[in-house]
């Protein structure tokens, strides 16, 4: 007897499907008639060709970015930005087509080291972008036909050339999602608010605490309490039911990034890191309407083995991530009707006007009476000399601004409603500048 399997069932196929279309290595590459010459092989990084003794190089990036776009018509690449030293931002657009108009198109960003002393996230960005733009197979190029895959395959040049967690004047690129001070922040938040993605996932490592803190793969997802209840229940669900298993098919261990856990039950101990602030991109991310997720991977070796061969540490390390990745295509796979239902709705709410803003707190920690804006403002008014100095930052986070007077206008009802007050309100903990509220509009 037939029977139709369960939601349960569908999910583990769908997994299944995504992780076997995504298995290293993806390439296939059609036979060639008799007599046709060979194509050429698929690029490999450095990485790759030195077995995991290596990172790829910056000069090794370019060459093979260069080679994949010249090896494939799904794939374009650019520089959206300059760091401080001259070295490019990167962007690769995979692009197989386009959704036919009853169905919803997804857009996913892949940000990469934006920590320059995590590159395990960049080699599994890099490989990544060669295995899309190069499968055969039918599942990934269905999925490519329905889904616009953007990635930025070092988010900080600078800080990956010299080995450092800052970029070259040492600031740290992920505390810079609201004052956008750095060339490399300013870069992402452009792509950001120019293509507007369902899905934006960060890729990273951390250094472990044994016993308590020393998981192969961590993942969280935005704790802002500005985001919208739709996209956190997505974003959660992205970590829970779709990444930290995927992780564990592939023989990982997982947990939620900043949470030390007893060895010996797996009860949560306390929280070391993990917060909701705004300037950090998975909580900028869910307050811009996006399905955040960081994901980590620890750097020091799990094991005897990984302790004694540099390079095995360094291939489980790539390895976590990229199997933490074929849950995240899997979970846009499945679910991208509810992914951009939540996101639309949420892009859609702040023009209604309505409810409490919250300056802190987080999803696990109520916001303090003192951090809740119970009764929002009409907006907030920038005098001339402010709006010289921010009205860049402002456009870069795609905040709606009018002339008003001899000043500006800020409205709340906008699409980025609770982002407003963060930037500009007196309480906010991160904001750019002190505007004036305007009770009555």
């Amino acid at each position: 007897m037939t029977r139709t399997p369960n939601r349960r069932s569908r999910r583990t196929l769908t997994l299944a499907v995504a992780v076997a279309a995504l298995a290293l290595p993806l390439v296939t590459v059609p036979a060639e008639a008799a007599g046709a010459p060979a194509a050429a092989p698929p690029p490999r990084t450095g990485f790759e060709t030195s077995n995991g003794a290596h990172w790829t190089t910056e000069a090794g990036e370019s060459a093979f970015l260069a080679a994949v776009d010249r090896g494939s018509d799904r794939v374009s690449v650019r520089s959206v930005g300059t760091t401080e030293q001259g070295r490019p931002i990167r962007l690769v657009t995979i692009d197989a087509g386009h959704a036919g108009a009853a169905t919803a198109r997804t857009t996913v960003l892949l940000i990469c080291s934006q920590h320059g002393d995590e590159p395990s996230g960049r080699e599994a960005c890099l490989s990544t972008v060669r295995d899309l733009a190069y499968a055969r197979d039918a599942e990934t190029r269905r999925f490519l036909s329905r889904t616009t895959v953007l990635v930025v395959p070092t988010a900080n040049p600078d800080g990956r050339e010299a080995d450092t967690r800052g970029n070259a004047d040492g600031i740290d690129v992920n505390r810079d999602h609201i004052a956008l001070k750095t060339a490399e922040g300013r870069a992402l938040a452009a792509v950001i608010r120019d293509r507007r993605p369902e899905m934006i996932y960060d890729l990273h490592e951390y250094g472990g605490t044994s016993p308590y803190y020393d998981k192969d793969l961590l993942a969280l997802w935005p704790r802002n309490l500005n985001t919208d209840r739709r996209v956190h229940d997505e974003a959660h669900t992205l970590s829970e039911s779709y990444v930290r298993p995927a992780a564990a098919a592939a023989g990982f261990s997982s947990g939620v990034y900043g949470i030390w856990t007893d060895p010996h039950t797996g009860n949560p101990i306390k929280q070391v890191a993990g917060d909701g602030q705004e300037r950090i991109l998975r909580n900028a991310a869910g307050v811009k309407h996006a399905v955040g997720l960081l994901v980590e991977t620890r750097v020091e070796a799990l094991d005897e083995a990984g302790e004694n061969d540099n390079a095995r540490n360094q291939r489980r390390r790539v390895n976590t991530q990229l199997a933490a990745l074929k849950g995240a295509i899997a979970f846009v796979d499945e679910r991208r009707g509810r992914v951009v239902a939540a996101t639309a709705a949420a892009r859609a709410a702040g023009f209604a006007d309505r409810g409490p803003i919250l300056l802190g707190g987080a999803d696990n920690d109520p916001a303090e009476p003192a951090e809740v804006i119970e009764d929002p403002p009409c907006g907030y008014r920038l005098d001339g000399g402010q709006y010289a100095e921010f009205g860049d930052e402002l456009a870069l986070h795609g905040i709606t601004v009018r002339r008003s007077g001899d000043g500006w206008f800020v409205p709340l009802r906008q699409s980025h409603r609770a982002l407003v007050p963060l930037l500009l309100d007196a309480r906010a903990t991160y904001r750019l500048t002190t505007a004036q509220a305007v009770e009555v509009c």
